[in-house]
């Protein structure tokens, strides 16, 4: 499969894209920095360079064509404003939906976050908007009829190394390595498993594959 992951150059995204290539996969790798090209393709992707935060749905559309599915990983990282969530996080989850209609792709893997539909919706603390974020970005991929499309909703991340073990639910509290994470997307890229289904996920003893086939 050919799959466009958009925030291509994230720590998930290049584990993602790592995987995908030693599957046989065709990662190609979104990027809003040129500066990035090397460090994606050192990852075996297939770099674009396109910004969500200023492109319209066609373009984006044209960037991804030929691809056979498409993974949201994008965000505006720590110490962004309150409005970059809404606009990256949000905005960019959601053009990436349309996008991937117009470009006639089905399969969208949705990068959210534990808790997202916890907000407090009367707080402007930028952690909450980021929430509100996360979790309105998955309503509106959820209401697209035209996708097949998956949410996952991992616990705090870390960088210490993968255990390619995890526990899955509606709500589940704990962390989980980036590695998981990762590993975790691909599975459900190469199964086609997960399909209408959004979940947490941290880490646990439940072998990836087998959390993922039991979704």
């Amino acid at each position: 499969m050919r799959i466009a992951i958009a925030g291509g150059h994230g720590q998930i995204a290049r584990q993602l894209s790592r995987l995908l290539a030693v599957g046989g996969h065709e990662p190609v790798a979104l990027i809003r920095n040129p500066d990035y090209e090397d460090d994606v393709v050192a990852a075996g992707a297939t770099p674009v360079v396109i910004d969500l935060e200023a492109c319209d749905g066609a373009a984006l559309a044209e960037a991804i064509t030929g691809c056979d599915a498409v993974v949201f990983a994008a965000g505006a990282g720590p110490g962004s404003s309150a409005a970059r969530k809404l606009s990256l996080d949000r905005d960019g989850a959601i053009l990436l939906a349309d996008a991937a209609v117009q470009a006639g792709i089905r399969r969208y893997v949705l990068l959210s976050s534990r808790g997202a539909d916890s907000f407090d919706a009367d707080s402007d603390d930028v952690f909450q908007i980021y929430l509100r974020a996360k979790s309105e970005a998955d309503a509106a991929v959820r209401g697209n009829e035209q996708l097949d499309w998956s949410i996952v909703r991992p616990g705090s991340l870390t960088d210490a190394s993968p255990t390619g073990r995890v526990r899955t639910g509606d709500d589940v509290e704990g962390s989980i390595p980036r590695g998981d994470v990762a590993a975790l997307i691909a599975t459900l890229l190469a199964t086609g498993a997960g399909v209408g289904k959004q979940f947490e996920v941290v880490s646990g003893e439940t072998p990836i594959g087998e959390a993922v086939a039991a979704l």
